[in-house]
């Protein structure tokens, strides 16, 4: 409210009640002024007190939760650790003895590999060994024979020049042919 608001509004009541009876009213609204702060304190304070009792409860209750729901956490992250410890130590258990069988395994594969190959080596040297007995023997024999051929041969050629020189020697004059020189 501006002055002029004011100042219209306090001559109204002039004029309604008059100038003389206008102390009583100041009077009679001050008191009524005094008695609704006080009743509005003493509510306030009422409220206070009352209130204040209810934040206490309040403030106890809510520790109270605050103390409970931070043990439970404290107490479900305790036990979240203590399965996530034993479940990595599983996992590593598990994983050794998983390392563990599949180096044997790798190593007994390893072994009869080797085994094997030493087998095959051993296998393709006899059979070399062999192949290259039957070959030397089958090279003497058909050296000796070539020998034996080649003896008959010479001795066949030259039973046959001698006997075609001794039919040569018997044939009739009327076939031979002089050659002139």
């Amino acid at each position: 409210m501006s002055g002029q608001e004011i100042f219209i509004i306090i001559l109204v009541i002039l004029l309604l009640f008059g100038a003389d009876k206008l102390p009583d009213i100041a009077r009679s609204f001050g008191k009524s002024m005094r008695d609704f702060r006080k009743a509005t304190y003493d509510i306030r304070r009422e409220i206070e007190t009352n209130t204040r009792d209810i934040k206490k409860d309040f403030n106890e209750v809510t520790d109270s939760i605050t103390k409970g729901v931070t043990d439970i956490s404290d107490n479900i992250t305790k036990d979240v650790n203590e399965v996530a410890d034993n479940v990595k130590k599983e996992v590593n258990d598990f994983t050794g003895s998983v390392k563990k069988d599949a180096d044997e395994v790798a190593e007994n594969i390893q072994k009869e590999v080797d085994d094997f190959t030493g087998s095959v080596e051993k296998d393709a040297n006899e059979v070399t060994e062999n192949i290259q007995k039957e070959v030397d023997d089958f090279t003497g024999s058909v050296e000796k024979d070539a020998n034996e051929v080649s003896e008959n041969g010479q001795k066949d050629g030259k039973h046959a020049t001698d006997s075609f020189k001794d039919d040569a020697n018997d044939v009739p004059d009327d076939y031979k042919y002089d050659y002139p020189d």
